[in-house]
């Protein structure tokens, strides 16, 4: 433990054996007599490695984006494919379309934005700030010409370079947030937040999509709930639902919480806030644009198994060796809700039987984790939304450094099997990417099951014990003083 005047935190080098390790290439631990930098405290460092993480993150995708996205198998073989790019044309902000218009023009032109409102409005935003940057083109002119061509023309290409810099740079801004909300969850421990921003998975799949605006709203519900914040961890729930559907989920952590800990007046002002902030973020959308605004949920109930998901792979070995059992949506939304449910109520009883009172980072990390194992589509960057939660719930970089291994391999494998690399010489379907994905699966349980024993034994949960200790240090002052 490393003391800073009246404040103390824990330091890595003490209290993880991995880093403890490494340390030996630049000094070895921290000492007793080890000082401290008058400017570069934790946080401030943790926030630099941050930003260190997404400038590699922006060069790794800069071979796409030196052929603005438009060579059909270096996006796989160089593993640098993102979707904003493509659906800059594809959702017509190239001409700034808002993406719950219902004008017949627009919609013949263009599909409807499938993602909920936070993103299409920040799509749309970051698309407004292109065009702007970019001399704001004659938009009548592209609406007078064939969708494809506009996607075709020398300007639009380059407003493609120009979208995808506007949004990682805000996608930048919002990894320093979620680093620094992750780093004072627990002042005791910032350096957790390096978890966060020195994973593989920030750099390789930040850019892919929109995701990390629902991290870093996941980051500040974590960030309220540890100061006693209910009404702003309830916004901020809401908020992250009208962004991505997955955040609500931790309206299940915090039930549990309040329940071990009767604390209903909270839990109340938490699902008030969730419901008024949703609310209030659709608001725009469904005023605009009801039927639009429907076909997030239409596109996720009728999609099929997808690319990632444990249906794939058992669709496809079906595929190949037949059987009675059909797997079309309605089969694997049934399925999936009946495992997720079955999984959340054994989170629940896990949360509520346990020694201790879990964290919400825990309760959180668990049930997100069963969402995604059963969900029909598992996308590499869905990742991300477990990141900041498994940083926080269980903050060892051995266990950590293993789960992203599973994620690292799967972010090789699905790119090369879209791009056919995998494809095996005889036919058939490419056995390697079925492994990829139980690996990853294998990765993410064995987290899953740390987790669950610190949960059981607290004896094993490091944060709970870096707290003990602290209090007995405390004790143990206060003894001496008297």
């Amino acid at each position: 433990m490393t003391s800073v005047g009246k404040r103390a935190w824990v330091d890595p080098t003490d209290d993880d054996p991995v880093v403890r390790g490494l340390s030996e290439g630049v000094g070895g631990p921290i000492g007793t007599r080890a000082g401290r930098h008058p400017w570069w405290t934790p946080v401030r460092v943790v926030l630099a490695l941050t930003a260190v993480c997404l400038a590699l993150g922006m060069l790794q995708k800069s071979t796409c984006y030196d052929q603005t996205w438009q060579n059909g198998q270096s996006r796989y073989s160089q593993m640098c494919y993102s979707d904003l790019p493509y659906l800059y044309t594809g959702r017509g902000f190239a001409e700034l379309a808002w993406p719950y218009s219902g004008d017949p023009d627009v919609r013949s032109r263009f599909e409807v934005m499938e993602y909920p409102v936070g993103i299409s409005y920040w799509a749309w935003g970051t698309a407004t700030v292109t065009h702007w940057l970019n001399g704001s083109p004659d938009l009548e002119e592209r609406r007078s010409q064939p969708a494809e061509d506009v996607a075709g023309r020398p300007d639009v290409h380059r407003e493609m370079r120009i979208f995808v810099i506007v949004n990682a740079l805000g996608f930048a801004v919002l990894a320093l947030l979620t680093t620094w909300l992750l780093a004072g969850v627990n002042p005791r421990r910032p350096w957790d937040a390096a978890l966060f921003a020195l994973s593989p998975a920030l750099l390789l799949t930040g850019l892919v999509n929109w995701d990390l605006l629902a991290v870093a709203l996941v980051a500040g519900v974590l960030w309220a709930w540890a100061r006693d914040r209910p009404v702003l961890t309830g916004v901020l729930i809401g908020l992250g639902t009208a962004t991505k559907l997955y955040p609500l989920f931790l309206l299940g952590g915090v039930l549990v919480i309040c329940l071990r800990q009767r604390r209903l007046r909270e839990l109340g002002l938490v699902v008030a806030g969730t419901v008024g902030a949703w609310v209030v973020a659709n608001l725009p959308a469904l005023a605009t644009g009801a039927e639009q605004w429907k076909v997030f949920w239409h596109f996720n109930s009728d999609r099929g198994a997808d690319l990632g998901s444990i249906w794939l792979v058992v669709q496809q070995a079906r595929d190949t060796v037949p059987s009675p059992f059909a797997f079309d949506p309605h089969t694997i939304n049934l399925g999936s809700w009946v495992f997720f449910g079955a999984w959340c109520l054994g989170v629940a009883a896990l949360g509520l039987t346990s020694p201790a009172t879990p964290r919400l980072a825990q309760l959180g990390f668990l049930v997100v984790a069963g969402f995604l194992l059963i969900n029909k589509v598992y996308s590499p960057q869905y990742v991300l939304w477990l990141l900041p939660l498994a940083a926080l719930a269980r903050p060892r970089w051995r266990d950590i450094l293993l789960w992203q291994a599973g994620e690292v391999l799967y972010f090789a494998a699905v790119w090369w099997y879209l791009g056919g690399y995998l494809a095996p010489a005889a036919g058939g379907d490419a056995g390697f990417y079925w492994a990829a994905v139980l690996a990853r699966m294998a990765a993410e349980l064995y987290l899953v099951g740390m987790v669950v024993r610190d949960l059981w034994s607290p004896r094993h949960d490091v944060v709970r014990q870096s707290e003990l200790e602290r209090q007995l240090t405390t004790t143990r002052s206060n003894a001496v003083a008297v």
